[in-house]
């Protein structure tokens, strides 16, 4: 037989009953995923300028691709694990104008368009502008009227992150001419009238109303399926062994594929319009 306990024992037992694991009310830790991945992007456009200080050109641009990919990593990680919030989205906006907006413009200037003084900077006053036009779109479209089901497969205008990639296509040209020793070619891509030409025309497509292909809904044919893997896999070879030539080559490849997403957009257009059915079993039709 247990032998009975004294009073404090009997004292100190019950507060340890009593006693039980504190809950604290707040979001998962799963769910802050996105928002510290969209911090870890923003750290890295605010590096990028940092490195054009130091005039470390390769970095720089290295750390701008990097915010990139985590820009479009963020997104679709929120959904997957159902942390989508107005504050990460607003918070994505803002870190995206850094990155996309200011950074690209302050490496371009610091590296080629400083030689012209203040008309350099003309150009990238422009592009920060029309980058934060474009983003107060896309943030003002979140609460407005829902658009047709076709339309959600486009984005209005050049996005932030691709518009970024278009206008360093200069600074890219210029890392892998240098890489092998072509001078010539180097010297053509530093010249401003380049860099100033690729800031001003990006601005002008990222605030137009031109329809671009958003990727997020895209569904490849059965017959394009090992065609296209087989592209991404030459892609990433020539990624991996030449990375600037692989940059420059995406922006070529991309600003090819906007007079192509225009003309889908008009077909879906116009089949919704002659067909005459809700616009969701359209989306299924033509998806």
């Amino acid at each position: 037989m247990r032998p009975p306990l004294t009073p404090a024992v009997e004292r100190w037992r019950q507060r340890i009953k009593r006693r039980s694991r504190p809950r604290f009310r707040g979001p998962s830790f799963n769910r802050l995923i996105p928002n510290l991945m969209t911090l870890v992007g923003l750290c890295a456009g605010l590096t990028a300028i940092r490195f054009a200080l130091m005039e470390r050109w390769e970095a720089a641009a290295i750390a701008i691709v990097a915010a990139g990919v985590i820009d479009g990593l963020d997104g679709r990680i929120a959904r997957l694990l159902k942390g989508t919030s107005r504050f990460g989205a607003e918070f994505d906006s803002l870190a995206d104008f850094l990155c996309f907006g200011v950074a690209p413009a302050i490496v371009l200037y610091l590296w080629t368009l400083s030689a012209w003084g203040g008309l350099g900077w003309a150009p990238c006053l422009m592009y920060a502008v029309c980058a934060a036009l474009r983003l107060a779109r896309f943030n003002a479209a979140i609460d407005g009227a829902p658009r047709p089901a076709y339309a959600y497969n486009f984005f209005t205008g050049v996005p932030a992150p691709a518009a970024a990639g278009l206008a360093l296509f200069p600074l890219f040209l210029f890392l892998q001419a240098q890489a092998h020793g072509v001078q010539l070619l180097a010297e053509i891509a530093q010249f401003p009238a380049l860099s100033a030409a690729m800031l001003l025309a990006v601005a002008a497509l990222m605030v137009s109303t031109l329809p671009t292909w958003s990727f997020k809904n895209f569904k490849v044919p059965h017959d394009y399926v090992l065609p296209l893997l087989l592209g991404a896999g030459l892609y990433v070879a020539l990624l991996v062994s030449e990375p600037w030539a692989a940059l420059a080559a995406a922006g070529v490849i991309y600003a090819a594929l906007i007079p192509l997403g225009v003309r889908s957009y008009r077909r879906l257009k116009a089949e919704a319009e002659a067909l005459g059915t809700p616009e969701d079993e359209l989306l299924r039709r033509t998806a």
